[in-house]
């Protein structure tokens, strides 16, 4: 269970920051790009896979988080299982190096001139959603290492 809500979780995430680009690529075109009606076409189609899967995929990381939470409720003891503990601190590293390498990509855009509305709200995307996803985790780490 706990493999399964880790990975709705990273499908969730995913499909967030797919809608939002996809969303950020409609309604701020790149005027360069010559693709034009196909571009816009295929963010369409990447809107509905995102969607589609938000509405699949996210449900069942609210309801697996809900029973693990019941059963940790239940046995506290289980909060201390090495799986839940592993997949929790990988999380955590892979949040971190998201975020490392959206303020890299940052800067480095920003050193080349290329500072656009469109990259920045594309950067703030991947930024709050992975900024979130360290956030809830360390939050929850820092939370039961008190009450214990």
């Amino acid at each position: 269970m706990h493999l399964l809500t880790i990975v709705t979780l990273y499908g969730s995430a995913i499909g967030f920051v797919v809608l939002l680009f996809q969303y950020i690529n409609i309604l701020i075109p790149d005027v360069l790009d010559p693709g034009g009606y196909y571009a816009e076409q295929s963010a369409y189609q990447s809107i509905r896979w995102a969607i589609a899967s938000l509405i699949v995929i996210f449900p069942t990381y609210i309801a697996m988080n809900w029973i693990l939470n019941k059963s940790y409720t239940k046995e506290p003891e289980k909060r201390n299982l090495r799986i839940r503990k592993w997949l929790t601190y990988f999380t955590l590293f892979a949040a971190s190096v998201i975020i490392i390498g959206d303020f890299i990509t940052l800067i480095y855009n920003l050193l080349g001139g290329e500072l656009t509305t469109r990259f920045l709200l594309k950067t703030a995307t991947v930024f709050f959603a992975a900024g979130s996803i360290f956030y809830y985790y360390f939050w929850d780490l820092k939370r039961h290492s008190i009450e214990e």
